[in-house]
């Protein structure tokens, strides 16, 4: 493997390391000990309600690097940006009242999730627990800044997409061995590709301390380079669903809590790769399937609308109908339908928490995964 470039800081979906223990209890516990009992039972406090004017602190990225910097085709993705560098995004009354939202033990009791991949989430909670996440998220200045960065109109892919949260506790050889440890280059999210185009990941922890942490992206060339963790308050966004990448251990910390929103284009009329493969075991399935079907059948609805409009309009102008374009339009929707059903898979068939291959795009990765697999099946 080529040895690793380092990029300007920055850092990408960053998923926990694996607690002492997959109890919720213990877990619970563990971030409290970490964040100074902030696990709260309930809200006591008057809730705050996101404004734009005071809770976005936004300095644009020095630099964006592109999918052609990184080795990818033109063809490869739904916008030439690859990844920013991390600009700050909200202040810290901003992310105190996120952290105060997530750091519910009504969102850990309903929404705690964790898979191969990763092992303390998040997810799904935003629309019912956390009005001041949720509407930071859907708030047009906020959509706007990642767009611009992304070079491309987004929306949130779903409501369950909205403020997925990983969190990292150390473990108790982790902090014995502080920071000698020969660990800090081990992953703590393995190489994946994200179910989704474009994410903003937001850092939600003090970082001051920290050593490593950094997230590898595997270049088109299959180069890797690392790239560091931003600041709190501060984001990055990745087009995650083209480019493998993983998380690496970090040390000397007490808690890394990030939040990773998910986005699709806004426009119907674009490609839309989104896959379900690293959300499926980590979601209820109802709501999962629901609104995924949901912002599926309204991109076609308006496709069919956009269609009949260009066959009625070329009509009026008294010109021949187009067979090859209303053919090769029927063709495409029919490729977007059977991809849906693909990743609709059963119920009885999804194995809770377990997150197979299908996700990676080298084969080098996929062979390593298969091993990986059969070794732990032992």
């Amino acid at each position: 493997m080529a040895t690793a470039d380092i990029l300007t800081p920055t850092a990408f979906p960053m998923a926990p390391d694996h607690m002492p223990s997959s109890s919720y209890d213990d877990e619970v516990n563990a971030l409290k000990a970490a964040t100074n009992g902030t696990v709260e039972a309930s809200q006591a406090e008057e809730p705050v309600r996101f404004d734009a004017q005071k809770h976005i602190q936004y300095t644009p990225p020095l630099k964006v690097h592109t999918m052609k910097e990184l080795g990818y085709s033109d063809d490869v993705g739904v916008s030439p940006i690859g990844v920013s560098e991390p600009f700050p995004l909200f202040p810290p009354e901003a992310i105190n009242q996120m952290r105060k939202e997530i750091l519910n033990e009504k969102v850990w009791e309903r929404y705690k999730f964790s898979s191969n991949l990763a092992h303390c989430q998040l997810r799904g909670y935003a629309a019912e627990y956390a009005p001041f996440v949720y509407d930071a998220w859907q708030s047009p200045e906020v959509l706007k800044i990642v767009s611009n960065i992304a070079g491309i109109d987004l929306v949130p892919a779903m409501d369950w997409e909205i403020a997925h949260i990983n969190i990292s506790v150390p473990s108790q050889a982790g902090k014995s061995q502080g920071l000698n440890s020969d660990e800090d280059d081990e992953p703590i999210v393995d190489w994946h590709t994200d179910s989704y185009p474009f994410v903003c990941v937001t850092m939600l922890s003090d970082c001051t301390n920290m050593v490593g942490g950094e997230t590898a992206l595997r270049k088109g060339d299959g180069s890797i380079v690392k790239v560091r963790g931003p600041q709190m308050g501060c984001a990055v966004v990745l087009q995650g669903r083209y480019i493998e990448h993983q998380a690496l251990r970090a040390l000397g910390g007490t808690e890394r809590i990030t939040m990773v929103t998910s986005f699709r284009p806004r426009s119907p009329a674009l490609p839309d790769d989104t896959v379900l493969t690293t959300v499926r075991a980590i979601s209820d399935l109802s709501e999962l399937y629901f609104q995924f079907s949901e912002y599926r059948l309204e991109m076609l609805e308006e496709r069919v609308r956009m269609q009949l409009k260009e066959i009625r309009d070329r009509k009026k102008a008294r010109r021949n109908f187009n067979t090859k374009a209303m053919k090769k339009f029927l063709l495409e929707q029919e490729k977007f339908l059977a991809h849906m059903n693909k990743e609709m898979v059963e119920d009885e068939l999804v194995t809770k928490g377990f997150t197979d291959d299908s996700h990676l795009v080298s084969e080098e990765l996929k062979e390593r995964h298969k091993k990986r697999v059969s070794v732990d099946g032992k």
